[in-house]
């Protein structure tokens, strides 16, 4: 199908989705991309009580226009330095997100950066729109210095990207997240690092039923050289990049966390299968998304799909 070329930014007036539009606007410099900007309302499913004991009726007509006055913030604060459009849509926010990632090259959302159980159970946008994103979806953290930005504190100015961090496993859904980071490397003239994990510190998942015998020198020189072939074939595919490739101890979810505290780009792989369980049962993707201290873009096999 044909994307048209843009940026699709949920906005909901909030600090954080204020923050990701700035990111979103970098991002479409760096790609020559135009913004779609979207806020999305929906009425509550019951009725409200008032504190007389009668009800509160609920207008249509002034939540929408407090959602066009959220949208027409975020378009007098992208100006003309990007073509920009935007829409009120009713309807779930995640849903109509989802819905419009068919039809554009990227989606980019924020988040408050906390984390916790709460947003990995309520499937807010940050958690659902990646899972099932027809499109790579951009996550952005509200941090300073690792730390949730307090309340009134002015927004932080965005960081250009310089150094992106990839994680391969080998998996068909790491080498389509490999392709996007060097694609996004070529766009802002970034370093790009690949990095397998492996835990044979911990013998943790499969290498626990390794026998002791086991060399585990050997087994990190193996997964270095498995690397290196994913990472050539990338290479070939876009002529002059460079990826610095690291094998490491440790699980992807804990070095890419890791990494993202020195990076200003984690793209990680999903496969995208969406669901309760992929939400709340802490792959990789959901993991380094909850901690990670940068930008995340996660890229999941229906990305590679729809492109196909």
């Amino acid at each position: 199908m044909t994307r048209e070329h843009e940026v699709l930014v949920g906005v909901d007036g909030s600090a954080a989705s204020l923050h990701a539009l700035d990111w979103a606007v970098a991002e479409a410099l760096a790609r020559g991309l135009g913004l779609r900007l979207v806020v999305a309302y929906s009425l509550p499913s019951f009725t409200a009580a008032s504190l007389d004991g009668g009800y509160a009726a609920i207008d249509d007509e002034t939540i929408r226009a407090g959602a066009r006055a959220v949208l027409d913030e975020a378009l007098l604060r992208v100006g003309d330095r990007v073509a920009v459009s935007g829409r009120v849509v009713t309807g779930d926010a995640a849903a109509a997100l989802v819905d419009m990632s068919r039809e554009v090259e990227l989606a980019v959302v924020g988040t408050r950066g906390r984390g916790g159980f709460a947003d990995r159970l309520l499937g807010t946008v940050s958690s659902a729109l990646p899972a099932h994103a027809h499109c790579p979806t951009v996550v952005v953290p509200l941090r300073v210095d690792g730390h949730p930005l307090p309340e009134g504190e002015p927004l932080p100015p965005v960081t250009p990207v310089q150094r992106i961090v990839v994680g391969v496993d080998g998996s068909p859904q790491a080498a389509v997240a490999l392709a996007h980071a060097i694609r996004e490397g070529q766009a802002w003239g970034a370093e790009v690092h690949a990095v397998a994990g492996v835990p044979v510190g911990s013998m943790t998942g499969v290498l626990a039923w390794l026998p002791a015998s086991v060399d585990h020198e050997q087994v990190l020189r193996d997964v270095a050289e498995g690397l290196d072939v994913v990472v050539d074939q990338a290479v070939a595919a876009h002529p002059g990049t460079v990826v610095k490739r690291h094998t490491l101890d440790g699980t992807g979810a804990e070095l890419l966390t890791e990494f993202s505290t020195a990076s200003d780009l984690v793209v990680v792989g999903s496969r995208g299968r969406g669901g309760f369980a992929g939400l709340l049962l802490g792959s990789t993707s959901q993991a380094v998304l909850h901690h990670a201290q940068c930008p995340v873009m996660v890229v999941t096999q229906r990305c590679a799909d729809v492109e196909a």
